[in-house]
């Protein structure tokens, strides 16, 4: 394997380094994968927006960096960056293509490794059919630690759960939207539509997303349930935009729609990028994610310095 970076000379006052990237993408979220097991590139959230533009570098939704284990018990770090550059708490189609990594460039032999985000540990696995298992522990509801600021709000109760109203602003006036709050590891605001084909994810997914209430900003959902068992999911993604594919996104989801009395516990989740399946057995159990993690290129790059 290629060394993970290298110097390049200097051209002008703009000299390079040139580094191994491994492109990955699950279900159509795609990823700029490096290796950094022997050593950090201190890339600056510049050189991470560099990589994932579709133009210049070599595009991806998020960067994920691979780094040894930060203490006992762990078998990895795993650090994500979005592609505007700033770094995320958990990415879990990242989390997937992570594991499809760690095995093929065999740093690993193990088929199931415990590995630490920014947000606490994450187990995921290699199953025999080729898609990979993640779990993704368990979901967080209280407010300050989504976190959430519903001061002034009254929640509106459904099932065995609750929504909250958000005022939003739009070029055509205000609107309200009825959205369930959580966190999978990192913020989520679902509501359910009649049809994600036709839902203002563009309009409003930037509103959500940079929401006054959401001190961190946060994931914006829009779910259309088919049947107890399988939903459609569009996610406006904190700092990426749309994506083809949310790995929590699909986990928030799914949690709410158990807790709102509209799903079942094991839930086909159709994106634009393929199906996800999740799993959820209730109150403090961990949420599992299934679904497919591919290599579709190697190679380098040449990334500038840049502040």
């Amino acid at each position: 394997m290629s060394p993970p970076v290298a110097r390049g000379d200097a051209r002008g006052d703009n000299p390079r380094m040139r580094i191994r990237f491994t492109k990955m993408q699950g279900a159509g979220n795609d990823f700029v994968v490096l290796d950094e097991t022997r050593g950090t590139l201190g890339l600056s959230a510049a050189q991470y927006r560099f990589l994932a533009d579709r133009h210049f570098g070599v595009g991806a939704d998020q960067i994920l960096s691979v780094r040894p284990s930060p203490g006992e018990g762990i078998d990895f770090q795993y650090v994500i960056h979005n592609s505007d550059g700033g770094e995320v708490e958990q990415c879990g189609n990242g989390a997937r293509c992570f594991m499809r990594f760690v095995s093929e460039h065999h740093l690993t032999e193990k088929r199931q490794v415990r590995v630490q985000t920014l947000s606490g540990v994450i187990e995921p696995r290699m199953g025999a059919d080729g898609r990979v298992t993640v779990d993704m522990g368990a979901p967080i509801f209280e407010p300050a630690r989504v976190p959430f600021d519903p001061a002034g709000l009254d929640p509106l109760p459904e099932g065995a759960w609750h929504k909250w109203h958000l005022a939003l602003g739009t070029q055509a006036g205000s609107a309200i939207v009825s959205v369930a709050v959580l966190s999978m590891g990192n913020p989520h605001a679902v509501q359910v539509v009649d049809d994600v084909d036709t839902a203002p994810v563009a309009e409003q997914g930037p509103q959500i997303e940079h929401h006054p209430r959401f001190p961190q900003r946060v994931n914006a959902g829009f779910m259309q349930v088919l049947d107890r068992s399988s939903i459609r999911l569009r996610v406006f993604e904190r700092g990426a935009g749309e994506t083809l594919a949310c790995g929590t996104g699909a986990c928030a989801a799914v949690v709410a729609g158990v807790r709102l009395g509209l799903l079942e516990r094991r839930v086909d989740v159709q994106t634009h990028g393929g199906v996800l399946t999740i799993e959820w057995q209730g109150e403090g159990q961990p949420v599992l994610m299934t679904g497919p993690a591919v290599t579709v290129f190697e190679g380098d790059i040449e990334v500038p310095e840049l502040p």
